[in-house]
């Protein structure tokens, strides 16, 4: 077997482990592959602006919720996690440790008491969630439960690019929007939460935060706290850090609130990547590489944003001597990522390493086809690779009745 020179992507810092020293031949193939190098390094930057800013970060499971790497995440004095289900909150509690945040489009009368008895804060999408599960609260809070309760706002401002990921788009069922705003409601609530950023940047959220003030400005001197919500990709290289930590403490010192930032892709951004082989190449007219993963199973925003994954080694159609078109390996017909050129030619058995696959894919992965679902691993900062997780027959049946 052979694999083609691998060009290291771009990084921001020397102090990570280089791309062309990982051992891909080696590791066991379909693989998503955690960097502890590249986690720790925006780890340390995620740290310093929760110091210099003093907001309190926590990270969004909805992103990055790979539970081994969480005593890691610890060590950088990382507040706890957010959640947005009875699942991710138990996850939070038993795996994360620190302060639970809970935010639900809406909590189900079964799963609402689990939920109070783990969260540390607790968000309501709406007034009339609040006035249903309210009691609950109350009475909670009677027994001694120190729970804090905040309302999701939609300040209707937004500059997210693709609809399917702006929460501030028209119609939007996420948050209160002014016009329905209750303030005879605010009995027992101590904060706002907002999110209307996806991937963005720091001048993005001073904009954002302009529009909020003016819409719910007069709210504010009664709350002690406004969640931020994600979105914040502090982490990727060029993102303006000392806008963000000025803004948030100016934030801070003008209204006397406490700050919560809860992005999700910052802290797994460019950290890893999914490692697959070559299975079979089919032409027909153009070369096929069929490959042991799937867009559609293992790395679905390829086909729901849609966007283009980074290939290691690899560049546009044409540029390099061999063109393919990479595609998956369930019967999807559109189960297809896109058509990359490489310097050599591919063989069955070859690697194929799509970068910056840590984030976001992971947690939306599926057993579709029932094809198999790649194992978990972290490399380690000196090079050991570790496998943490690999997934079995018992898993995919399980998911079904």
């Amino acid at each position: 077997m052979t694999t083609p020179p691998l060009t290291p992507a771009p990084s921001p810092s020397p102090d990570v482990f280089p791309t062309d020293r990982v051992p891909w031949a080696s590791i066991p193939s379909p693989a998503y592959v955690l960097d502890e190098s590249r986690l720790r390094r925006n780890l340390r930057l995620i740290s310093d602006v929760q110091a210099a800013s003093g907001a309190k970060i926590i990270v969004a499971f909805k992103g990055y919720s790979m539970w081994s790497s969480f005593p890691i995440l610890r060590e950088y004095g990382i507040h706890g996690a957010t959640a947005s289900s009875l699942n991710e909150a138990r996850l939070a509690r038993e795996e994360m440790g620190g302060e639970v945040h809970v935010y639900a489009v809406a909590y189900s009368d079964a799963d609402f008491p689990q939920m109070l008895a783990l969260a540390d804060h607790l968000t309501f999408n709406s007034f009339s969630q609040w006035e249903r599960f309210r009691p609950q609260v109350q009475a909670a809070r009677a027994a001694g439960k120190v729970v804090h309760i905040g309302i999701r706002v939609n300040h209707e401002y937004g500059e997210v690019e693709t609809d399917l990921y702006n929460p501030a788009g028209p119609f939007s069922r996420l948050g209160v929007t002014r016009r329905e705003f209750r303030e005879d409601l605010l009995d027992g609530v101590d904060g706002l939460h907002f999110h209307s950023l996806c991937e963005n940047g720091s001048d993005v959220l001073e904009r954002t935060l302009a529009v909020f003030e003016e819409k719910f400005g007069d709210v504010l001197p009664n709350m002690s706290w406004v969640n931020f919500g994600g979105g914040h990709l502090m982490t990727r290289a060029g993102y303006d850090t000392e806008r963000l930590i000025r803004v948030v403490r100016e934030f801070r010192e003008r209204w006397n609130v406490d700050v919560i930032l809860e992005p999700g892709s910052a802290f797994g951004w460019d950290t890893g990547w999914l490692v697959s082989s070559v299975l079979d190449v089919v032409h027909n007219v153009k070369d096929n590489l069929i490959l042991d993963i799937s867009a559609s199973a293992h790395m679905p925003d390829v086909l729901e944003m849609p966007y283009r994954p980074r290939v290691l080694g690899a560049a546009e159609s044409g540029v390099q001597a061999h063109t393919y078109l990479l595609g998956g390996t369930t019967c999807l017909a559109g189960d297809v990522i896109g058509e990359y050129s490489f310097a050599q030619e591919l063989q069955v058995g070859d690697r194929v390493v799509f970068d910056d696959m840590i984030h976001y894919t992971m947690v939306k992965t599926t057993f579709f086809n029932g094809v198999k679902h790649p194992d978990i691993g972290i490399l380690h900062a000196d090079g050991h690779y570790e496998v943490v997780k690999t997934f079995s027959y018992e898993e995919f049946r399980a998911k079904l009745s």
